[in-house]
């Protein structure tokens, strides 16, 4: 498997299993790259919600085409590594009761939402759903969701719970992560999100709705920052169609009025795949948008075409 390191094992991906760090650290330094800090060009991988709830077969939110993904994410880290400066992992974190998961709302009957059931403003006035928690916060949410965000509240099986091994990265992605860090000495950046109970988070950006006396609920003004200083920002994660496109959604509004900004964006089309919805064709959607990003200037690549820059 071309110049690989001697651990790296693409039948594990998705699979459960301990890394083996000696050996990481071991195939890290005998790869004898040069420092990160020596790069001329600082090239930003930001890899997006590639947990074991997201990517697993048994993952509670499985996103089909996953695995295939991390794979092709594997072999493009190790196969640019010495022009990749910087990586940074986001990591979906959520807690049993927050306002996308069904523990939060019940009917007039006192049963929960299945998975899947989009919960509207009309639906709260109306009664057919009412929120257990919170009830005029998560009633105004769900409004300005819809005014502000043009979108429904999508009620989510319980995933990616902090603690919980769903919220781990993918073993295989995880050594090549390490084996990356080791290799360049530089430091990887763990960024999570998502667990303000009265919000929804897809992009690792901001939440859905900005929640003002919370700490992570506005705009990660930090990272926009460490973007904005590298030259070139490259994105693959799940799902393409909520936190990937919402994550692309904010970058492009930040960046927007600066060309050269959207132009340093490189997506990478062949290592993300969409939530199946049973009901709403998410794929169609974000497609659509990303036409209107490439329009703007944001690139689109496969992990084995040539770099293009």
């Amino acid at each position: 498997m071309k110049n690989f390191p001697s651990f790296y094992n693409p039948s594990r991906i998705g699979t459960l299993f301990y890394p083996d760090i000696a050996t990481i650290a071991a195939d890290a330094t005998a790869a004898n790259l040069s420092p990160a800090a020596e790069d001329k060009q600082k090239v930003h991988l930001v890899i997006i919600d590639m947990q074991i709830d997201f990517c697993h077969a048994q993952g509670s939110l499985n996103v089909p085409g996953s695995l295939d993904d991390i794979r092709r994410l594997i072999e493009f880290i190790y196969t640019h590594a010495e022009r990749i400066t910087n990586i940074t992992c986001s990591l979906d974190s959520h807690l049993p009761f927050q306002i996308f998961h069904p523990a939060w709302w019940a009917d007039a009957n006192g049963n929960h939402p299945a998975p899947f059931t989009l919960i509207t403003y009309e639906d709260i006035k109306a009664g057919k759903w009412r929120p257990l928690v919170a009830p005029v916060e998560s009633t105004n949410y769900v409004k300005t969701l819809e005014e502000q965000a043009k979108k429904q509240l999508t009620i989510w099986p319980y995933h990616v719970m902090i603690g919980g091994i769903g919220n781990a990265l993918d073993p295989e992605l995880w050594s090549a992560v390490i084996w990356h860090s080791i290799a360049r000495k530089t430091q990887p950046t763990w960024l999570t999100k998502g667990s303000i109970p009265l919000t929804e988070h897809y992009s690792i950006i901001q939440p859905e709705v900005p929640v003002p006396n919370h700490p992570l609920g506005g705009k990660n003004k930090a990272f926009l920052d460490t973007l904005a200083d590298a030259d070139v920002v490259l994105i693959a994660g799940e799902a393409e169609t909520h936190c990937v496109l919402e994550t692309v959604e904010d970058l492009v509004e930040d960046f927007g009025n600066k060309p050269d900004a959207l132009r340093k964006i490189y997506f990478l089309r062949d290592c993300t795949s969409p939530v199946i919805h049973p009901e709403i064709d998410f794929h169609a959607i974000a497609e659509r948008r990303f036409e209107e990003f490439a329009r703007q200037g944001v690139h689109f690549i496969n992990s084995t075409d040539p770099l293009p820059f």
